[in-house]
């Protein structure tokens, strides 16, 4: 699957050209060739700044933000690797509290690859080696990072003595890869997805969970055990109550703290999750008021997030239009639920071919005025038809979300979801580039 983006820099470019020419080998799975390549460059990772390291189903990347929020208010230099990019490969290295520049970038890219070339590298490997050895080499006081795919086996897990490891909501995706057969794992599916994000866990290390089914919370305990991790988990070791505000507390206490700005109910639980893991470590001292400012101040783009003026949104005067990449049953549960009170609104959709293409729409059954499909930019992604099943709408195909968004009715708000590649897509379309 193509994971890279074009660059108007031409060294950023010819960089980006040999990362796309990467795969990951049919069968090879492990940590191996991250370690070898992490060694030749003399192994970044063991001497950065503390870490709090995130991996989960949905929600990791908000964490993420909530996280770098927080330790921003408090005064910190905060380093931050997050996937996907949407619009520029740069965002994912965020060096010293900015996105990092494309000179720099060309040159962390061009040193790994070089120096790699006969490992045969994954995209992954690359990246998160070039993520590593930039943090390594410009001075800040914390590091947040966010794992790709899984926990066990992805390019991150390299890292020992995190200040806290975290695992945010859980659920069914990318079942070919952390579902595929394997002895002595887990068997039942959730289960087998908690195995495989708890493969973060290290010694001592606290590794901080939302709260999960009984057997799914098991899964995590016993893994936690075999590796001597400290678990904090939530409705065990901490709590938090979202109303009019976020009401948690643990052992050390009660905060009383603002709802996200972010819009949907299910923000306010990836922040307590934040503060869950700052709280449930000793490496760096956050203070609650920093917490609130930096709740506050979170900013993670695609996540139902409301475009502002710009090319694309002309085509639709005088209406909201919404943008969220989710691509799963518990993404598409979470929409249904910010748009439970508001009124019918339009829905356009571009969903990868290896997703479920019910777990949008379904959701939205009887709250949509129409039903738009498009493709997902340079993927094999859903044809209108496998959309119908799971609707009591007509399926209208279209050739982008231009065309899409200029065809809809004059009545009703307009919500763009299904892929992080199709809303990367609309926020170049509309210039809303993520800084």
């Amino acid at each position: 699957m193509r994971d890279f983006a074009i660059s108007e820099n031409p060294r950023v470019q010819a960089q980006l050209d040999r990362l796309g020419a990467l795969s990951l080998p049919q069968g090879r799975i492990g940590l191996e060739v991250i370690h070898a390549l992490l060694d030749r460059l003399g192994n970044p990772q063991a001497a950065l700044p503390p870490v709090f390291h995130v991996a989960g189903t949905n929600g990791k990347g908000s964490t993420c933000a909530y996280l770098r929020a927080m330790l921003e208010a408090q005064g910190l230099t905060v380093h931050a690797a997050t996937k996907p990019h949407l619009v520029r490969y740069n965002e994912r290295l965020r060096i010293a509290g900015k996105l990092v520049d494309d000179e720099l970038l060309a040159d962390l890219l061009q040193e790994v690859l070089d120096l790699g070339a006969d490992l045969a590298p994954s995209f992954f490997e690359v990246t998160t080696a070039a993520t590593f050895l930039a943090f390594h080499r410009v001075p800040a006081d914390v590091c947040v990072i966010e794992v790709g795919l899984g926990g066990r086996f992805d390019a991150t897990n390299v890292l020992d003595g995190q200040a806290a490891c975290g695992i945010a909501t859980l659920g069914i995706d990318h079942e070919a890869f952390l579902l595929a057969p394997e002895e002595g794992v887990p068997t039942v599916p959730l289960c087998r997805i908690a195995f495989e994000k708890a493969g973060i866990a290290r010694p001592g290390v606290p590794l901080v969970t939302q709260a999960y089914p009984a057997d799914v919370t098991r899964t995590v305990i016993e893994h936690a055990m075999r590796v001597g991790a400290k678990t904090a988990l939530r409705d065990l070791d901490w709590f938090a109550e979202v109303g009019d505000t976020i009401r948690y507390r643990d052992r050390q206490g009660e905060l009383t703290l603002p709802l996200p700005t972010l819009a949907g109910t299910h923000q306010a639980d990836n922040a307590a999750l934040a503060v869950a893991m700052l709280r449930h470590q000793s490496q760096v001292t956050v203070s609650p008021e920093a917490m609130a400012a930096g709740i506050r101040a979170a900013r993670w783009p695609a996540r139902l997030q409301l475009l502002g003026e710009g090319p694309l949104t002309a085509l639709a005067p005088g209406r909201k239009v919404w943008l969220d990449g989710g691509h799963n049953v518990d993404a598409g549960l979470a929409i249904a639920r910010h748009f439970a009170g508001t009124a019918p609104f339009h829905l356009i959709t571009g969903m990868l071919s290896s997703k479920d293409p019910a777990a949008i729409v379904a959701p939205l059954r009887g709250k949509l005025l129409s039903l738009s499909v498009v493709p997902a930019p340079g993927h094999e992604a859903h044809a209108p038809k496998d959309f119908a099943a799971h609707s009591d709408l007509p399926v209208r195909p279209f050739a982008d979300v231009s065309a899409a968004l200029a065809a809809l009715p004059p009545e009703g708000d307009v919500l763009i979801a299904g892929s992080l590649y199709l809303a990367g897509e609309v926020l170049r379309l509309n210039a809303e580039f993520p800084d």
